[in-house]
């Protein structure tokens, strides 16, 4: 993960504080988000206390969560921030299911709930959050399709392929993500 992806990431986060008891980030998600900003180079005074948190401390995750947004510039946040930000991560997800390191379902589920459906549903994530839905299990569940799995990755690839081709211009349209 680089920095452009925890922030991204921790942006996804603060907005989800501001939603229902049941939606919001668990205080041991905040410390992992903080650990892993620092892992990848994200400066805030405050950050290494919320990602040296332990178990027993995590009550105080929220505050210090706050006071990094703060540092690191971070609020307040734009609705194209968070856009941009929800992006940034389903493309991060999306390499992470093609090189092997996230399983194809579990990151399919990522992209359908934390960004596509958070975006409106757009077009280019469309494949990736059909597979998604076609799955409809628990998100631990195994899926009973053995080729699902290739099919996710094929769909993460072919979503990365038109990314870059749209970054090097070769296909820019008004209704390209960001």
């Amino acid at each position: 993960m680089d920095a452009v992806v925890a922030i991204a990431l921790m942006r996804m986060a603060a907005a989800d504080l501001a939603m229902e008891p049941w939606q919001r980030p668990s205080d041991a998600h905040l410390v992992q988000l903080g650990l892993d900003a620092l892992m990848a180079g994200v400066e805030a005074p405050s950050l290494p206390l919320l990602a040296g948190l332990a178990r027993g401390e995590h009550p105080q995750a929220r505050e210090l969560f706050g006071l990094v947004l703060e540092e690191s510039g971070l609020l307040p946040m734009t609705p194209e921030d968070l856009a941009k930000a929800r992006w940034t991560a389903a493309r991060w997800w999306a390499r992470q299911i093609a090189a092997g390191r996230l399983d194809p379902v579990h990151g399919a589920k990522l992209i359908h709930t934390e960004a596509a459906a958070e975006l409106g549903h757009p077009d280019a994530l469309r494949p990736i959050v059909d597979l998604a839905t076609a799955l409809g299990l628990p998100n631990d569940q195994p899926p009973d399709q053995p080729h699902v799995h290739d099919r996710v990755t094929s769909a993460a690839r072919d979503f990365l392929a038109t990314e870059a081709r749209r970054d090097h211009g070769l296909r820019a349209t008004p209704d390209d993500p960001p």
